[in-house]
């Protein structure tokens, strides 16, 4: 479990940058709702205590518990319905101790792991339908269970991020030119069919998200979170309003973004921090999310690859979609952005997955 690891191959470029950008979001939180800073200290602090004796711990130790982990993440979530608490129409959270805990933070990082090790096993029948279709199984038992929270954001982040550990595992070309014939039409499809109305494929308020995104105009009260946004991030121009600032002008100020502490935190970040601030705040998720992969490329097993690749694709996708959201390229979704965003729970899981790949990248080929 424990092994003897060299200091120079510890990769403390990766420690630096989650750290930096993670202090940067304690301050941007502080800013958006000062009471929620404390915890979000606490978070950062548990966090880098669990990266730093997880990265002593031997990956392939942990992996070996990989049915374990997908089972346990799968009766998690299939307990959300009798622990959960609702919250704004969505059972996400489960209250232990006055804290809440979002299991689907959790079963990221497990099913990362567990299609990292289980991947890795059946590497040379990965084309067989045999591999492909109990994968696809796997897949879809956590999948749906996260779907009916509801929460079709992070299942459709879930399925992005299988389809690019199923890529860098070694899929063949011809399975994956065949998937994208079907599934470019089945994505038009979809969207004929949700833009009619009385449609049955996404809740109201899902749809509602899709078509103020479209049509603003005609969806003035479901739109309004993203227009402000948009003008939030304008108003700070090159170097912003500055953290904690009390203009009558502020966005913020004036409470015209809901939840601006989590999926909307960018909004905060680019009003108070300007150009500047979001291009610092971009670069720490891209050099994070690099690092990640760099490492993965230097693994010692293909284990080891998938798991950095899933966390690269982990960060980049999330912070991809966050930002999207937030300018208005993206319908709404309720993403946060990793290292940033307030919450207990996505800071101290990330912080866990990074322990992880900084445990396999003292472990990295020396060829």
């Amino acid at each position: 479990m424990l092994k003897q690891y060299k200091l120079k191959d510890y990769k403390f470029r990766l420690v630096i940058w989650v750290t930096a950008l993670s202090i940067l979001g304690v301050m941007v939180v502080g800013s958006a709702q000062e009471d929620l800073m404390s915890k979000q200290i606490l978070g950062l602090i548990l966090g880098l205590v669990c990266m730093v004796i997880i990265s002593l711990i031997d990956y392939t130790w942990i992996m070996n518990f990989y049915w374990i982990a997908y089972i346990g993440g799968v009766i998690l979530m299939a307990l959300l319905p009798v622990l959960g608490r609702e919250v704004n129409g969505a059972q996400r959270w489960i209250v232990i101790g006055g804290l809440q805990f979002q299991p689907s933070d959790l079963v990221k990082i497990i099913l990362i792991i567990f299609f990292a090790k289980f991947l890795s096993k059946y590497e040379e029948k990965l084309n067989s339908p045999k591999i492909i279709l109990p994968a696809l199984v796997l897949l879809a038992i956590p999948w749906y269970l996260i779907y009916r929270q509801p929460n079709l954001s992070t299942s459709i982040l879930v399925v992005l991020i299988f389809s690019t550990m199923m890529f860098v595992a070694g899929l063949s070309y011809k399975i994956i030119g065949g998937i994208i014939v079907v599934a470019v039409p089945a994505a038009v499809l979809f969207f004929s069919i949700i833009l009619q109305p009385n449609q049955t494929l996404l809740q109201g308020y899902q749809a509602g998200r899709i078509l103020a995104w479209l049509k603003p105009e005609e969806y003035p009260e479901l739109a309004y979170q993203q227009m402000n946004s948009v003008i939030a991030i304008g108003s700070g121009q090159l170097y912003g309003k500055g953290l904690d600032t009390n203009l009558v002008s502020s966005v913020k100020n004036g409470n015209f973004i809901a939840e601006p502490q989590t999926d909307f935190i960018f909004a905060v970040a680019g009003e108070e921090l300007g150009f500047l601030g979001c291009c610092i705040i971009i670069i720490l998720e891209l050099l994070i999310a690099v690092e990640c992969i760099r490492i993965g490329k230097k693994a010692r097993d293909l284990a080891g690859t998938l798991v950095c690749c899933g966390m690269g694709a982990l960060i980049f996708l999330q912070t991809f979609i966050n930002i999207c959201v937030t300018t208005r390229i993206l319908p709404n979704t309720g993403l946060p952005l990793p290292f940033v965003s307030a919450g207990l729970t996505s800071l101290v899981t990330l912080f866990i997955g990074i322990g992880i790949v900084l445990n396999i990248g003292l472990q990295v080929r020396k060829y």
